[in-house]
């Protein structure tokens, strides 16, 4: 029990601190501000010298492909439209419960709007329980938790180009495939080349089908905490004539000299720039784990969908397509709105996969049936879990 008491007396220097914390993001504003300006009359140089010194910098910057001063309004969605979205959940393994087993729960959702059809609700389980699913992860020193995770993010991508082929026959009005969160899977970096090769090439195969079906892949990022744009304003004030933080920085105890914006965020300084329905300039990512997605490099831009600053993602192929990508924005300004700050598809996607308590207490209970069923004996769950499930207090 959480004794607010006493947590009281640890709180009353917050509102001081966060008082001079506002004040400082507010000098960084109107520093990040000016260098946005400064880096606009230089940004074909600037570009230059990250493709020159990329392998050189401490810090991953990524590139403008449009004018930083690019403020574009986006246009209404049309009244007939399409959203696709999947969302996953799951239940982890723990050696407390009755087996050694984890589930993942993929929500499904198609939502048609101007149109005589009803929309599609609904998640497919699946329980990984064999040796080869649970241990597999093993030889490359990843946790079964941690592939757990990597497992449900390839299932969201296949799922969701299974729905879009589905649809693909009887497609006449504009649509969009939405997932919740990034299409930059950083975490792939430091795998092995097996282990990722698992994860990613299905990920990318699915891509493969969308981009065949014209069906732009939108990655929608709420609360976004990534700093890339920001950093690419590094190279701007950088205090010597080369980027080359491997030699003019190595010995910093501190922090470097570009560094003046931290930790100021990408969403802080397109919030004081953007209109309300307005995009930022389209950017491509440095992610060197891109090296791997071949024509799925991820690009992006911010968008003041009026709650927040969104950061919104898409693969090479549909930036480049400005008539798919102004649609693909249109109809991701139009969800948020649906959905009061938040794209509806996604947040049905997730109610949708969510697993509750009852619902692990139900899966576990079907599962204890088929194997008493089975013939096993002493099935239950450990003497802690059941403690910990009831008290005597």
């Amino acid at each position: 029990m959480l004794d607010l008491t006493k947590l009281a007396q640890q709180m009353q220097g917050i509102s001081q601190q966060l008082t001079l914390e506002a004040t400082a993001t507010r000098q960084r504003l109107d520093r990040a501000n000016l260098l946005m300006a400064q880096a606009n009359d230089r940004q074909s140089e600037l570009v230059e010298q990250h493709e020159l010194w990329r392998d050189r910098l401490s810090f991953t910057a990524a590139i403008p492909i449009e004018p930083l001063d690019t403020r574009i309004e986006i246009d209404p969605a049309p009244a007939a439209h399409t959203v696709i979205a999947t969302d996953g959940s799951q239940i982890a393994p723990s050696h407390h419960e009755i087996a050694y087993c984890y589930l993942i729960n993929v929500g499904r959702i198609i939502l048609h709007y101007g149109q005589s059809k009803l929309p599609l609700l609904d998640s497919l389980p699946e329980v990984f329980y064999r040796p080869e699913d649970l241990y597999v992860s093993r030889q490359w020193g990843i946790r079964t938790e941690e592939w757990m995770g990597y497992q449900r993010t390839a299932l969201e991508a296949q799922i969701l180009a299974e729905l879009g082929q589905a649809l693909s026959d009887e497609m006449n009005v504009p649509t969009i495939s939405l997932v919740d969160g990034s299409l930059i899977y950083w975490f792939l970096e430091q795998m092995p080349a097996e282990a990722r090769d698992r994860i990613l090439t299905p990920i990318l195969a699915a891509w493969d089908q969308l981009k065949a079906i014209g069906v732009p892949l939108v990655g929608y990022i709420s609360a976004s905490r990534s700093g890339e744009a920001m950093n690419f304003l590094r190279l701007q004030s950088c205090a010597y004539l080369a980027p080359d933080c491997a030699t003019n920085c190595s010995e910093v105890v501190d922090r470097a000299p570009c560094q003046v914006l931290d930790p100021l965020k990408d969403a802080a300084i397109w919030g004081m720039l953007l209109q309300p329905g307005e995009r930022s300039p389209l950017w491509k990512s440095s992610a060197r784990i891109q090296e791997f997605y071949g024509d799925h490099a991820v690009h992006f831009c911010y968008v003041n969908v009026g709650s927040e600053i969104a950061r919104v993602e898409v693969p090479a192929w549909v930036a480049k397509d400005s008539v798919m990508l102004n649609s693909a924005l249109s109809l991701v300004l139009a969800q948020v709105q649906k959905g009061y700050g938040y794209p509806v598809a996604l947040a049905e996607a997730h109610n949708q996969a969510v697993v509750r308590g009852g619902d692990r207490a139900r899966f576990f209970a079907l599962l204890e049936q088929q194997m008493i069923k089975a013939g096993l004996r002493n099935v239950g769950t450990s003497y802690k879990e059941a403690r910990k499930r009831g008290s005597i207090a």
